[in-house]
């Protein structure tokens, strides 16, 4: 399994250099570079053959010639079956190739649709030619062929699904002896798996269908397994750092006591849960790593405030690193607002990379001495020049908004400290047993009590007139408004409508007696904090914004959400930017306005309008953007399996989640697979 492809016959320096390319390099690689799909070629019994029926022949050429008439030419080939019966083989397509490959008393292997047309004919039949070694093997003919994933450079290299069909029967022969098991044998029994040797096989050369599923099944379960290996060395490696023994207990925290009793709403019960199930599980010699996942305006960011009170009780800090500085920001007002004034907690606030102010250095001092107990920041946090002094716990909001360095680098402030990620983007079940499987998942289902749902509506350009006056109707009762779009400035190519000419024209003409602002990402920092700091204290009437409000911007007396071009939103970003409203006790509404009428735009839509509930809307975006895509998990390491689906193999995910918990103890070859197969294996499981 470990000696390289070039022990193989056919493959030189050449064919070596293009295969590694494809991250193949050794036999091993080889066997795992799985089939995209299959063509069952089993052989049909010739002395039954009818028309109208798809079948696969051995054939002899008897004789061929080429017709002419008015359409063009036809090859015609006349062959025997091994039986005796006769059949014609009809290319209207490639004459002059076809032509030249098929010769009198060649050996074919044919599949297609049987024909009458003075007697029986295939047209354009897929065909292989039959020489000694196929005849013998049966490599390419006769059974359910593999067909191979391939690219413009491995054709070149004639590494086709008939190429790597060749390369792959002699890699079985030679890795037959070495093929080690990954999986426990009473994992292996108790699940009644195929051994990994002839799961190998069947998948690459199956006998039925049936030995084929059981193959698929066991390659599935296996990287589900291994990958759940990982997750749970991952957290065992994290355990074993050394770390300050954090006096954190779920016990009475004054802190939190008096938040509790200046709180003008009650904690939910999940939220009591959350905040119980975190506490009660941090405080020895292993730091605690949590995923607190609720839903748009279920009341994360109380309940990270109230743990980190716990902490600054026992004379920690804390830091909460947010992806944006409108959001870093609206973070660092609620917690003041929240906290008040408070001897113990002296809230600080780090945002914008690299700016030498008095008061900015003043403030990395207040950090560095642990003057500054609970410090918000962006990214900037993670600069060099920002050190804490006893750092027992980082918060990180939205956290697949950051790189897997930045994460560990905030983490790097501290002595191994207890981490919650944070995200208001439901993550599907599967997902949690995946990607985040090395965290504790903590649920926020239920909503604060006095909420009202937020109404959605789907509108369309030819209703703008009475859009605009309910927005004018509500405006006059003394709400708030938000109008977003998908870009800042007009898009020729795009046939979009700007944030910016929009302002221009809503603020000028459509609602000139209303106060109107705008805010986008290309705004300096300070006009971003003013504009926003405007619309929450109710200077501003309507903003006109992109997807720069997206999370975890508060305003409560907005009650109005206009999506423009709503169809070039995705579900999950239209149901945060709904998310910005319903956040008071007022009646709330969502209008997206789109004139879209392709099927995947209206499905999205039309799921936005029917259901409220983040959950349901995240399985729903994950079946129609997969689950690379649903967090931009591609671009952070994102496993990416090469047979286990996470929507059709969720059951087994919940399976080989279990499995992986009960027996993480692996032996070599298994890490072996790991370090090669997933990203953050070669950390886990170094040589």
């Amino acid at each position: 399994m470990k000696r390289s492809v070039s022990v193989l016959s056919g493959v030189g320096p050449a064919r070596q250099k293009i295969l590694a390319e494809a991250g193949i390099e050794s036999i091993g690689d080889l066997l795992y570079y799985f089939p995209r799909r299959y063509v069952d070629r089993t052989l049909t019994d010739s002395t039954v053959l009818q028309a109208g029926h798809e079948v696969t022949l051995i054939v002899v050429v008897q004789n061929q010639y080429v017709t002419h008439g008015r359409r063009g030419s036809r090859l015609v080939v006349q062959v025997r079956t091994l039986t005796g019966e006769g059949l014609t083989l009809v290319w209207f397509r490639g004459v002059p190739y076809f032509r030249k490959l098929i010769e009198s008393d060649q050996t074919l292997i044919v599949s297609g649709r049987l024909d009458f047309f003075q007697g029986l004919q295939m047209v354009h039949p897929d065909f292989e030619l039959i020489d000694a070694d196929d005849q013998q093997a049966l490599v390419h003919v006769g059974r359910i062929i593999p067909l191979y994933p391939t690219t413009e450079s491995l054709r070149k290299q004639h590494l086709d699904s008939r190429g790597f069909r060749r390369l792959i029967s002699q890699a079985l022969e030679l890795a037959d002896l070495e093929v080690e098991e990954v999986i426990p044998d009473t994992i292996l029994n108790s699940r009644a798996l195929a051994g990994r040797r002839e799961a190998l096989s069947q998948i690459h050369y199956p006998e039925s269908h049936d030995r084929l599923q059981a193959a698929q099944h066991r390659m599935k379960y296996e990287e589900l397994f291994l990958f759940g290996v990982l997750m749970v060395q991952k957290k065992r490696s994290r355990a074993e750092i050394p770390r300050q023994v954090h006096p954190v207990s779920p016990g009475i925290s004054k802190e939190f006591e008096r938040l509790r009793e200046t709180l003008p709403f009650r904690l939910t019960a999940d939220q009591e849960n959350a905040i119980g199930q975190i506490l009660n599980a941090v405080g020895g010699s292993e730091s605690g790593a949590f995923l607190l996942q609720g839903d748009v305006g279920s009341g994360k960011t109380v309940v990270a405030l109230a743990i980190a009170l716990h902490y600054i009780d026992a004379g920690l800090q804390v830091a909460l690193m947010a992806p944006t500085e409108v959001l870093a920001r609206q973070h660092f007002q609620t917690l003041v607002n929240l906290i008040g004034l408070s001897e113990n907690t002296r809230i600080e606030m780090v945002a914008g990379q690299g700016a030498k102010t008095k008061s900015r250095q003043a403030a990395i001092e207040r950090i560095r001495t642990g003057d500054a107990n609970l410090v918000v920041g962006t990214h900037a946090l993670i600069e060099d020049a920002i050190e804490f002094s006893r750092l027992g716990l980082v918060v990180i909001d939205e956290q697949h908004r950051f790189g897997v360095e930045q994460r560990e680098k905030i983490r790097s402030k501290g002595l191994n400290p207890d981490t919650i990620a944070m995200t208001a983007t439901p993550i599907p079940r599967s997902l949690c047993l995946t990607e985040y499987a090395d965290l504790d998942l903590v649920l926020l289902r239920e909503r604060p009590a006095g909420r009202k749902p937020v109404q959605t509506l789907l509108l369309n350009e030819a209703r703008r007139s009475g859009l605009h006056k309910s927005i004018r109707k509500h405006v006059s009762m003394g709400r708030q408004c938000f109008i977003v779009y998908p870009v800042i400035d007009e898009s020729a190519k795009l046939d979009l409508r700007a944030a910016s000419d929009a302002y221009e024209e809503l603020s000028k003409t459509v609602f000139p007696d209303f106060r109107v602002g705008l805010l986008h990402g290309r705004l300096k920092a300070a006009e971003k904090e003013r504009t926003m700091s405007d619309f929450r204290s109710g200077r501003l009437q309507i903003l006109v914004t992109t997807t720069v409000i997206e999370v975890g911007i508060d305003v409560p007396n907005a009650t109005i959400m206009v999506v423009e071009h709503a169809e070039r939103f995705g579900i999950s970003q239209l149901h945060q930017l709904r998310g910005r409203v319903g956040r008071g006790s007022e009646e709330s509404f969502c209008v997206l306005v789109s004139d879209a009428e392709g099927e995947e735009a209206l499905q999205r839509l039309t799921a936005i309008r029917d259901t409220d509930d983040g959950f349901t809307l995240a399985e729903i975006d994950m079946q129609m953007r997969g689950p690379g895509e649903l967090l931009g998990l591609r671009q952070h390491g994102f496993p990416g399996f090469l047979l286990a689906d996470l929507l059709g193999d969720r059951d087994l995910a919940e399976v080989a989640h279990s499995d992986a918990n009960r027996y993480p103890d692996i032996g070599e070859e298994a890490r072996r697979l790991i370090r090669r197969r997933f990203q953050q294996g070669v950390s886990v499981f170094p040589n």
